[in-house]
């Protein structure tokens, strides 16, 4: 490896069976002209992860005790020696070239200060996705909406310059959802972001129903403890529900423009996963407003993760 790196690559690690997989989609870039080190951050497994790392060359592990991939991605980001810093998860697969699209499109758009990649699903049959599948590949990873709309990009595929992730400063700790904060933090100092649909990686979909729900309890409780205290927030969020409960129906017409669907099946499923979805959301969001337990379902999370 070059004693210069041009990119650090960044993995928060926890419990993950596929952290293979997602090195040697990294190793693989080695040959296209951008040196990069590679830095995996334990985050509390069960086991290190030395096995998988020592079947990568010239990886670095690292071991952050206290809980969160916030906190992880910060000692990755204080360790790492190149002036580009480029995050992904720890179960993804990186698209051919991730790393060399990064690094260029940094050094060919110097006004741009990090950036938003696309995030696709990896079904374990691309032939026949399931429903959940067929849902998540529409709507769990909109990173250019997170861009262009609200000005934050999801750490499972971004990149940032060094200097401005130091100005920035770190990534909040569990309780926050960290990447929608640090970008719109990023983006009120005045730092500009981009999408770089070419920067695209591959991440496994929820398995059941059941998981998905468990995530979407986390931004649900997170969502309503930023809201609550506000001016009108209550009845905001009341309203807000209601809406959810109501925006299905919506739903239909953008599926069948959706790119990101195929043939008659994906799209059925889709409507009927988003369905259920969007109902279960507005239950949990009113159950919220009426027993107001945000930190409860936040730790009930973060306990069922760890």
């Amino acid at each position: 490896m070059d004693d210069r790196p041009l990119v650090s690559v960044i993995l928060p690690h926890l419990n993950e069976p596929d952290l293979l997989t997602c090195l040697r989609s990294l190793d693989g870039q080695r040959g296209d002209g951008v040196p990069f080190e590679i830095i995996v951050v334990d985050n509390g497994s069960r086991e290190l992860p030395e096995t998988a790392v020592s079947l990568v060359s010239e990886v670095r592990l690292l071991k952050q005790p206290t809980p969160g991939p916030g906190p992880a991605r910060n000692l990755g980001a204080s360790e790492a020696r190149a002036p580009i810093l480029a995050f992904v998860d720890a179960d993804c697969v990186a698209s051919p070239n991730w790393v060399a699209t990064i690094y260029r499109y940094f050094d060919e758009h110097p006004d741009i200060d990090f950036i938003g990649g696309d995030i696709r699903i990896r079904p374990a049959d691309a032939s026949r996705l399931t429903a959940v599948e067929a849902y998540e590949n529409v709507y769990s990873y909109r990173a250019r909406i997170y861009v262009e709309r609200h000005g934050f990009a999801a750490t499972g595929n971004m990149a940032v310059r060094a200097s401005v992730f130091r100005a920035v400063g770190p990534f909040g700790g569990i309780g926050t959802m960290e990447d929608t904060e640090w970008g719109q933090r990023a983006t009120g100092m005045g730092f500009h972001i981009a999408y770089v649909p070419e920067a695209r990686v591959y991440t496994p979909s929820c398995r059941s129903f059941a998981e998905l729900a468990r995530r979407w309890d986390r931004h649900v409780a997170h969502e309503f403890a930023d809201i609550r205290d506000k001016p009108l927030g209550m009845a905001r969020w009341v309203a807000k529900s209601v809406a959810m409960a109501a925006s299905p129906a919506a739903e239909a017409i953008k599926l069948m423009r959706s790119d990101r669907v195929d043939g008659w099946r994906e799209r059925l499923l889709a409507l009927g996963c988003v369905t259920r979805v969007r109902l279960y959301r507005a239950r949990r969001m009113l159950g919220l407003a009426l027993h107001d337990d945000a930190a409860g379902m936040v730790d009930m999370w973060n306990r069922e993760n760890r």
